[in-house]
């Protein structure tokens, strides 16, 4: 297993992230990042850069669209032992993402307000996040995905230790995922039951 080179971080919830990215620059490991986390970091003294100067092109559409990118998902997908997804990547200069430390916009929190419009709890559904989680899960074998911040200490100590994660650890991660998208497609699909579709306009 090759070491860690590279994170992409971008944090709803941004608790203990500063000591978590301030370890990992110390590392040597490349951060990635958007928004308001990126702005976190930064004003932490963490370098950071941008996935918007990763993939050419700048968030769009109110920041609907950030991380929806090739240089994104390639990175995060790509198996390191395949030689064809390899070449492919040297191809179109992918470079290989190896921690995925995200979480998702607080829809539940949003959709607690009685006053929530539709509208407003649509905004609050997230796309990017999710899809960047199921990617760095299916790829466990090789990407760390992390969505709990208690997960950092043990994140840190084993890359400290052999410059990577242990698959152990990598599939017991995968596993939360999984377990929070569920939970989080559950939430949605709970809220949007209670929306009469006669009242939308149109």
């Amino acid at each position: 297993m090759k070491k860690v080179e590279r994170a992409l971080i971008s944090l709803t919830d941004k608790s203990g992230i500063e000591g978590f990215a301030k370890e990992l620059e110390q590392l040597g490991i490349e951060i990635l990042s958007t928004g308001g986390t990126a702005k976190k970091l930064r004003e932490n003294g963490i370098a950071v850069k941008d996935v918007a100067e990763l993939t050419g092109f700048p968030e769009m559409l109110d920041g609907r669209v950030k991380t929806l990118h090739p240089k994104v998902h390639g990175g995060i997908l790509a198996q390191r032992d395949n030689p064809k997804h390899q070449a492919q990547m040297k191809e179109y200069g992918l470079l290989p993402i190896d921690i995925i430390a995200v979480n998702l916009y607080a829809f539940e929190k949003a959709t607690s307000d009685p006053a929530c419009t539709l509208e407003n709890a649509i905004e609050n559904i997230d796309i990017g996040g999710p899809t960047m989680l199921r990617a760095a899960a299916k790829n466990f074998r090789d990407v760390t995905v992390i969505v709990d911040p208690a997960d950092y200490p043990q994140v840190l100590s084993e890359i400290k230790a052999t410059g990577n994660t242990t698959l152990r650890t990598r599939f017991k991660l995968m596993r939360k995922v999984f377990a929070l998208t569920s939970k989080y497609d559950t939430a949605i699909i709970g809220w949007l039951n209670k929306v009469n579709p006669d009242s939308l306009p149109g």
